[in-house]
């Protein structure tokens, strides 16, 4: 499916690696001017390279999403510089570690809920006037299967993202009767860095290459997507729908 984003502007979050880069590549080849943030600069210099290359253009914002008052100011920045916002991807985030609950270090457990969950909600309340002022605002925040699994040893991470869903379910109830439309993804496994920290003896070449993720989030971010509150996989490069409970 070919998507147009002639003339939009996305903001993705995490997008120096993994899903969040291919994401943001994706999305400039589609036509969106893209607003790159992370914390690794050098990442960011490589994407905005490869963004130029395929003849799409970027701004990139390198700051740590731990970092608050940086996240309300960007929405200031982009509000007096474009005036609106049309995409927000919310990719970014941290696995803590693989560990029993009870073993988990307090500084760790704050880090995960810290990067998952308030950077999430504090995104969230800084762009939402922007997205608002766009005429098919859409926003996608990154989730995991981990959020319903609530396997042993991945407290933190399943409790973050199980966290973030509500929060995506939430805004999409308060926002129903606007034009803006918000959806959870869970990605699958994917051939990135956090996959390989959280399963070491896997074989990379046997889970996606986070483009073919990133190919297959692009129609949930068009204007003619327009589903709201809904979860969907990624599954076999497609997206399939998942059923919340109600």
């Amino acid at each position: 499916m070919t998507v147009n984003l002639n003339g939009r502007l996305a903001l993705v979050t995490g997008a120096s690696r993994g899903i969040g880069y291919f994401t943001a590549l994706a999305l400039a080849k589609a036509g969106a001017h893209v607003i790159a943030c992370a914390r690794t600069v050098g990442g960011l210099e490589e994407l905005d390279d490869a963004i130029q290359a395929a003849g799409g253009s970027a701004t990139l914002v390198p700051f740590d999403l731990a970092d608050m008052g940086a996240i309300d100011k960007l929405g200031g920045s982009i509000f007096e510089r474009w005036g609106k916002l049309d995409i927000l991807v919310a990719n970014a985030g941290v696995l803590g570690t693989i560990s029993p609950i009870g073993h988990v270090e307090a500084k760790v457990f704050e880090k995960v809920m810290t990067v998952n969950v308030t950077a999430t909600w504090r995104l969230i309340r800084s762009v939402e006037p922007l997205l608002l002022k766009s005429d098919a605002g859409r926003a996608l925040i990154l989730s995991s299967s981990a959020a319903h699994k609530c396997k042993p040893f991945w407290g933190p991470y399943s409790a973050s993202k199980a966290a973030v869903e509500a929060l995506a379910r939430t805004w999409a109830g308060e926002t129903q009767r606007t034009p803006l439309r918000i959806l959870s993804v869970d990605p699958g496994g994917t051939r990135t860095a956090m996959r390989a920290q959280a399963i070491p003896g896997e074989d990379p070449m046997t889970v996606p290459h986070p483009s073919e993720v990133a190919e297959a989030l692009l129609p949930l971010v068009g204007p003619e997507q327009t589903e709201t509150g809904k979860l969907f996989l990624v599954r076999e490069k497609k997206i399939v729908d998942y059923r919340m409970p109600e």
